[in-house]
């Protein structure tokens, strides 16, 4: 009788966040060019399931270890293998069968994950220390050691993190926040190519280069990324593979997927869950690039009772929206202009993401 091997293999994986909060991990081909493409677009006609907004996602090993990046601008260690594991398939990835990634650690009063963080290999990349993009347009899959971590937070700060993590603690400090600050968005580059996005809650869009903002240490209080208006702050923080950005297909043919921004408008003085009114989705090429520090330009046009976005994503299409209990919400078709006004919504919409499969 053949002895049965005890030790689970350390194959190579990707870890997913839903934007509801559930974690887990998914199988990729075990070939050097399925690793580098892990994730890409659905099928047109996929079907939508329950908990199947992407906000994060990063390449690792079975037995490896990533980050937990969190409002507070900690990270968090976490042990690929404790995930639960999906299997990949034809179709759009659900996170129905994940675990609340509260479980996985101790968190202070309103602290939440706002990203994920490779933290193995040389330079605190991945386990076998490689670069390169997915292919799928950037947002949901970055690189290993690539172009690092980057931060954004809610007064407008941002930051490319050096990979010098301490190999023996499981949680540490990335930036110095200021009083009153928070970080809104933590995402794994592929590489210095890709482009940095805020969006403001006063409807302002700034989308400039990764490679402008020079890596600093865990110490570092980070940069200057875009400039708010009085009262205004950041909803939403994150990058693009910069040919997504500009509309410009790359990558292996059936990988390429353009980038879109998502805003939601809606009033600040609506009760909580309440307050989302109209939806608009638009290529993210339509926004012109400008640089670090300055101001964005318009991306949503406000109606009558409509005073702030309530909420925003930009990333690969296609874009999904989802209730806060996970189930599908329908978005309208990407249009045009830049800074128009949203569709009425007949829902309400409570979290924003990616949508795509595994191979």
């Amino acid at each position: 009788m053949a002895a049965v091997p005890l030790e689970v293999a350390d194959d190579p994986c990707v870890v997913l966040m839903s934007a509801t909060g559930l974690v887990a991990r998914v199988a990729v081909g075990a070939s050097e060019d399925l690793a580098e493409r892990a994730l890409v677009p659905p099928p047109a006609d996929a079907a939508r399931a329950a908990h199947d907004v992407i906000v994060a996602a990063v390449r690792a090993t079975v037995r490896g270890t990533v980050g937990l990046v969190t409002s507070a601008g900690r990270l968090l260690k976490l042990n690929v293998l404790e995930l639960p594991a999906m299997p990949p398939g034809a179709g759009a990835v659900s996170l129905a069968g994940g675990t609340p990634v509260t479980e996985f650690a101790s968190f202070d009063r309103g602290e939440t994950v706002v990203g994920l963080a490779a933290v193995n290999g040389p330079a605190g990349g991945g386990s076998d220390g490689s670069g390169g993009s997915d292919g799928s347009g950037g947002g949901l899959v970055g690189g290993l050691a690539g172009g690092g971590l980057a931060l954004g937070t809610a007064e407008g700060v941002v930051k490319r993190v050096l990979p010098d993590y301490p190999q023996n603690r499981d949680e540490f400090e990335l930036i110095t926040l200021k009083p009153g600050d928070r970080v809104v968005g933590a995402v794994q580059l592929s590489g210095e190519s890709d482009e940095l996005v805020f969006i403001t809650s006063d409807a302002q869009l700034l989308r400039f280069a990764a490679s402008s903002v020079r890596p600093q240490g865990r110490a570092a209080g980070g940069m200057a990324g875009v400039r708010l208006a009085s009262g205004a702050s950041v909803v939403w923080f994150g990058a693009a593979d910069a040919g997504a950005a500009s509309g410009t297909p790359s990558g292996p043919p059936g990988s390429y997927s353009p980038a879109v921004v998502v805003t939601v408008a809606g009033s600040a003085s609506a009760l909580p869950g309440t307050g989302a009114a109209s939806v608009k989705v638009t290529p993210l090429h339509e926004y012109p690039g400008k640089g670090r520090a300055t101001g964005g330009v318009r991306c949503h046009r406000f109606l009558k009772g409509e005073d702030m976005l309530v909420m925003a994503w930009a990333g690969p299409a296609p874009a999904v929206a989802a209730t806060d209990t996970g189930t599908p919400v329908q978005l309208p078709d990407p249009v045009g202009k830049r800074d128009g006004s949203g569709i009425a919504l007949s829902r309400q919409i409570a979290v924003l993401g990616g949508s795509a499969r595994v191979v």
